[in-house]
């Protein structure tokens, strides 16, 4: 057994007797060079890591006021809500500002990125922060950089992250093929919800009749209607004891509240429930900001949804499952971007003024329920199939953050070969 001793450090916890402590800003030292988008390519610092940025970020107008980032630089973001984004850039671009770019000051640091992987290092990070409440805490170069980290003899630091190395690989291929996995069946899914609110069940509908908007082929039996032929916007205020739903670009309307670790980081509640709007069983309700990227759904239990939302309410004799599968397709995604205005895509609003306005196909109401019972079923089969693969993803990465605080701060030692 080897000797440890306390590092008087809460995050970091006993290291090894021959082991001392340095600090970040001995090993890394910030760059701050502003540069243009146009001039290098936008990153994303994501919790999978910086990466090209996502077509859903906001982009700033100012292309010109964003960070250097150079390959192999450390990226993290020092917002709060966006704890445990961060990552070693794979090729040169620039970020946002929000973001800190550490350049290492010795060309060995890939120890010390290890560091910065565990569960525990994050915590630390958002403790070095300031703010005038939680959702505005920020975590600054200046306090970062005083950090402590645990400091192995160069020899074992190689022969840590070379292991690492090793390890991590194994387990980021059984992460790959499982995401893959995740991928098919939201794909199988989607393309089962799409054939079957648009052409009903068992193909039973062979005459269809072409039509020059997003709904292109429907059949000829099938009526079609208007959103505000069905529904009309509604706005109540809440109730204190209804949950708060959410609605995501993925899953739709959530049918409970969530808890603060499942939900988006970046989503702030009140403590007042009757600024909530109210919504029922039967509404469809939608984000107006992120609409256009599948923020919409229908509602199915009694609750409360955030204030900035549509909510609306059935006037018509329509299931309104049936018309949530309906407008949660990727064609009708698309319909809706085109109903949405704003000079940019992260500025993007979809009114409701316009939103009623969009056209939808409609079989006669026992079909609507037969095809909405239909989906119920299957898709409640395939979502816990994708839930079962999720919660395996999520702990195979908590087992490599673990794996790999257990090496780096010395509590296990490297096999010798």
């Amino acid at each position: 057994m080897r000797i440890m001793k306390d590092s008087h450090e809460a995050w970091i916890g006993h290291i090894p007797y021959e082991w001392d402590l340095t600090t970040i800003g001995d090993i890394y030292k910030e760059r701050s060079v502003k540069v243009s988008d146009l001039d290098y390519p936008a990153l994303s610092v994501t919790m999978n890591g910086v990466v090209p940025q996502l077509d859903s970020v906001a982009k700033s107008d100012d292309r010109f006021n964003r960070k250097l980032v150079r390959k192999g630089d450390f990226v993290i973001n020092s917002r709060s809500d966006r704890r445990g984004a961060y990552g070693v850039a794979s090729q040169d671009g620039s970020c946002s500002l929000i973001n800190i770019v550490l350049q290492s000051k010795s060309c060995d640091v890939d120890y010390y990125n290890y560091v910065f992987f565990t569960k525990s290092f994050p915590e630390e990070f958002y403790k070095m922060g300031n703010g005038i409440v939680a959702d505005l805490w920020t975590t600054r170069w200046d306090k970062m950089r005083h950090i402590k980290l645990p400091n192995p003899p160069i020899g074992e630091q190689k022969r840590i992250s070379k292991y690492l190395d090793k390890k991590c690989e194994e387990i980021e291929k059984l992460i790959t093929l499982i995401d893959a996995s995740i991928k098919e069946y939201k794909t199988v899914k989607n393309a089962l919800i799409l054939k079957i609110v648009l052409e009903g069940i068992n193909d039973s509908h062979p005459q269809k009749v072409h039509r020059n908007d997003w709904l292109q082929l429907v059949p000829a039996d099938w009526k079609i209607g208007r959103i505000a032929d069905l529904f009309r916007e509604i706005s109540e205020p809440g109730e204190e004891d209804l949950p708060i739903l959410t609605v995501s670009i993925n899953t739709g309307v959530s049918d409970r509240e969530l808890s603060e670790d499942e939900q988006d980081r970046a989503f702030v509640r009140s403590e007042d429930r009757t600024k909530y709007k109210r919504v029922y069983p039967g509404c469809i309700t939608y984000n107006m900001m992120r609409a256009w990227q599948g923020a919409i759904g229908t509602v199915r239990v009694d609750g409360l949804v955030s204030p900035a939302y549509v909510v609306a309410r059935p006037i018509s004799n329509v299931d309104s499952r049936y018309i949530g599968y309906l407008i949660s397709t990727k064609p009708a995604i698309e319909e809706m971007r085109r109903y949405s205005y704003g000079v940019a895509d992260f500025r993007l609003r979809l009114y409701w003024r316009y939103f009623k306005n969009m056209s939808v196909c409609l079989p006669p109401l026992e079909e609507q329920v037969m095809i909405a019972d239909y989906l119920d079923e299957k898709i409640v089969a395939i979502d816990s199939l994708i839930r079962e693969k999720e919660q395996l993803l999520t702990e195979l990465k908590n087992y490599k953050k673990a794996l790999i605080y257990e090496y780096v701060t010395g509590k296990k030692e490297v096999p010798q070969s």
